[in-house]
């Protein structure tokens, strides 16, 4: 709003200094006793000018109108989008003070420059009767550094990993135990690589975000049934209701954990798809409505501002289904803890690979 009211007092200011001053007397108004500067030309002639002088006035006045209009209303809307998230957004110490990621030996991991960024997405399925203390939704979204692409890559919360100052637990155990800092710092050193930013938000919220874009086109691996609803293998649209059931179903799905991530994954993307579609983006009441649902439950790292925020979703406002890939991150099978809990055995070689190719923003050609 404020760049737009400053063009207008420009332009305002630059007229009224010229010859054709909006604000001048009309040739009926001029003193007749006063000097005519044009006493040498035609009477006709000097009419004719005077009236051409008036209508380019009314032209001018149309043309400044016609074009303020629609900037004050785009920039009112954007200060309008910008206030909602700017209300919404809670801002959080969800990154954790070490500086970085440290191997097994206690040695920091070099990070090259220029390797794109990492957000660490944090879903919590708490709700009526559910109990919220553990993250059900773990997942790094790496942006190279052209933007070209976007991974996401999910990591079961059964993963038995290293954690800081507690030794071999679950993945999902260090955020019970430490919140979003130690989960950071527990997936930081796992993949030698720095998690920039952090982005907390509850299933309720991939509920209203769904039905704010009119629905969304998923793509179903894995039939089920449950819950009063029915998946078949193949696209299937869904409205929120619909989409917090395929998300939320584990039991009755052949590898469990691992297929459910899976389907995350293909939710995620059918939402990001249908945001930064040409359906989403110019209908104002469409993206506002996203806007409020996607910002109303989400909690953000304290570096995460709104500025970064709105330029990281335009600069990614071309991509395609093809642009955005699927991973799920390596794990060697199934077993059994000391203590007899189920756990995802990680893969530590492949492991290694995976963040080594976030790390020098190579995951495009990550198999």
């Amino acid at each position: 709003m404020r760049q737009a009211s400053d063009t207008y007092t420009v332009a305002v200011d630059k007229t009224r200094q010229s010859p054709t001053d909006l604000f001048e007397p009309e040739p009926n108004d001029v003193d007749p006793l006063s000097p005519d500067p044009a006493d040498d030309e035609p009477t006709t002639t000097r009419r004719s000018d005077r009236k051409e002088k008036k209508r380019n006035r009314k032209v001018l006045v149309a043309a400044l109108v016609l074009l303020l209009v629609p900037v004050l209303a785009v920039g009112g809307y954007l200060a309008w989008l910008n206030h909602i998230v700017t209300n919404n957004v809670k801002q959080e110490l969800l990154l954790p003070d070490a500086k970085g990621p440290v191997d097994a030996s206690g040695q920091a991991v070099p990070q090259p420059a220029g390797n794109g960024t990492n957000y660490l997405i944090i879903g919590n399925d708490a709700g009526p009767g559910r109990e919220g203390a553990r993250s059900d939704v773990m997942v790094i979204v790496h942006i190279p550094d052209d933007h070209s692409q976007v991974t996401l890559i999910h990591f079961p919360r059964d993963l038995w990993v290293p954690i800081p100052g507690h030794g071999t637990a679950k993945l999902n155990a260090s955020y019970a135990w430490g919140g979003a800092p130690l989960l950071v710092q527990t997936m930081q050193n796992m993949l030698g690589i720095q998690i920039d930013h952090v982005a907390m938000l509850g299933f309720e919220g991939f509920k209203r975000m769904t039905d704010a874009v009119g629905g969304v086109d998923v793509e179903v691996e894995e039939a089920s049934q449950g819950d009063g609803k029915v998946f078949t293998q193949g696209i299937q649209h869904m409205d929120g209701e619909t989409a917090l059931v395929f998300v939320r179903q584990r039991k009755m799905l052949s590898e469990g954990d691992i297929s459910r991530g899976r389907r995350q994954l293909a939710f995620i993307k059918a939402l990001m798809l249908k945001t930064l579609s040409k359906d989403t983006l110019t209908d104002p009441l469409r993206l506002r409505d996203f806007v409020d649902a996607a910002t109303g439950n989400l909690t953000v790292d304290q570096k995460l501002d709104v500025g970064t925020m709105r330029s990281e979703a335009f600069a990614m406002r071309g991509l395609r289904g093809d642009d955005i890939r699927f991973i799920t991150a390596p794990f060697a099978g199934f077993g059994t803890s000391a203590d007899g809990q189920s756990i995802d055995i990680v893969d530590n070689a492949r492991m290694a690979a995976l963040g080594e190719a976030i790390r020098d923003d190579t995951l495009a050609s990550y198999k």
